[in-house]
């Protein structure tokens, strides 16, 4: 299979999130996957003192990440109350839209992803109890989200760069016997 060309990517993108809705549907899935898998990333190596990364704190208290895709929630939410980037209005299509739908994905996998702490009023992140029902959690929600938003797009996309492929090859479809 050949990569596809970036215009082939941007106009299949566009024809399958031609809808603001889907496309903000997309966008806050990807967001949210994507801050998922950064967020676990980034509190192993925290653990295992590695990178530039350690624990914030304020005070004394340690400040949870969750605190922060609290903070992404409201912000997102208040934007959306007074409509912006809501996908209505003159612009939408805009910066903003796009912007607010990733921001609420991303603020949401950081508060999911310490829903054990907020289920359990401790700190059980690296507990048994707290990786199992988090991990479970978030990534279901993730997959999910993203194949059901995303998924004509990666089809799209996957029979785009096949039909390159075989261009390039030579291959031909095989045909399909008539009944």
């Amino acid at each position: 299979m050949r990569p596809v060309a970036p215009h082939r990517v941007a106009h299949l993108y566009r024809l399958h999130f031609a809808d603001t809705r889907r496309e903000r549907l997309f966008l806050s899935s990807a967001g949210f996957f994507t801050a998922f898998a950064a967020t676990r990333g980034i509190t192993h190596a925290i653990r295992r003192g590695v990178g530039p990364f350690h624990n914030l704190g304020i005070g004394g208290r340690h400040l949870h990440h969750l605190v922060f895709g609290i903070a992404g929630l409201l912000g997102t939410g208040y934007l959306w109350l007074v409509e912006i980037g809501t996908g209505d209005g003159a612009h939408p299509e805009g910066p903003a839209s796009k912007v607010t739908a990733v921001t609420y994905g991303a603020a949401s996998a950081l508060t999911l992803d310490e829903f054990a702490l907020w289920l359990n009023l401790k700190d059980v992140y690296w507990a048994r109890q707290g990786r199992e029902s988090v991990d479970a959690v978030v990534l279901f929600g993730a997959a999910l989200s993203v194949g059901l938003w995303g998924g004509p797009f990666f089809h799209a996309l996957y029979r785009e760069a096949r039909r390159g492929w075989e261009r390039a090859e030579g291959h031909r479809p095989e045909e399909q016997p008539s009944r």
